[in-house]
């Protein structure tokens, strides 16, 4: 009928601590309030846009430093390249379209190849090496800025325009924004496409 004794003094040690604990945080020094006025040049950055405009909640750039944010706008930038085609990969797989012939000379067909994570049970060993040492050399020699291109995320290295350079200033920032809010996208779409898949609720109807 009554509380093991030890138990309530434990509950009653960790509650004193605690309240020790903040107790001394609310007297510890505070970290100088960074100027508003270093943030500046980010809150006016074309990826600030409505309804949430500059939003870093975990403070990642809080510190103002431009070669810290060109570099995480880099890497969003190519996550949300890779998840576009990722997205677009899944889709059509799970609607049923595969490659024609066979993925190894042992005779697995394309079409026998499950969609999601279900293929990494199917394909060889040697197979999926194979792809990961593809997406390698992808990372290391072909998604990145080699020639210093003319923004960040600029991949092109001078071997290819596709027209770019006819559109005036307006026209290329109002491409770039769209293209980063389909990598935003498109990263939450991968994510729950693999969580649905993972709880077993149909992608497609």
């Amino acid at each position: 009928l009554f509380p093991d004794r030890s138990r309530v003094l434990n509950r009653m040690k960790t509650a004193i601590l605690a309240s020790i604990v903040a107790s001394a945080a609310a007297f510890a020094p505070t970290k100088q309030a960074i100027s508003s006025s270093s943030l500046k040049a980010f809150e006016n950055d074309f990826g600030a846009q409505p309804p949430l405009g500059f939003f870093d909640p975990l403070g990642l750039v809080a510190d103002g430093d431009e070669e810290k944010f060109d570099r995480l706008r880099y890497v969003e930038l190519k996550h949300g390249r890779i998840s576009m085609l990722a997205v677009v990969g899944y889709l059509v797989q799970e609607a049923g379209i595969r490659l024609p012939g066979n993925i190894d000379y042992s005779g697995l067909a394309f079409a026998d190849i499950p969609n999601g994570f279900a293929a990494l049970n199917t394909i060889s060993n040697v197979g999926i090496a194979q792809l990961v040492a593809f997406i390698g050399f992808l990372e290391l020699a072909v998604m990145k800025d080699i020639t210093g291109g003319e923004f960040v995320g600029d991949f092109r290295n001078d071997a290819f325009d596709l027209g770019w350079d006819i559109f005036d200033e307006e026209t290329k920032l109002f491409k770039r924004a769209i293209e980063l809010n389909q990598g935003r996208a498109a990263m939450m779409g991968i994510l729950a496409l693999m969580v649905h898949e993972q709880l077993g609720v149909p992608l497609l109807p």
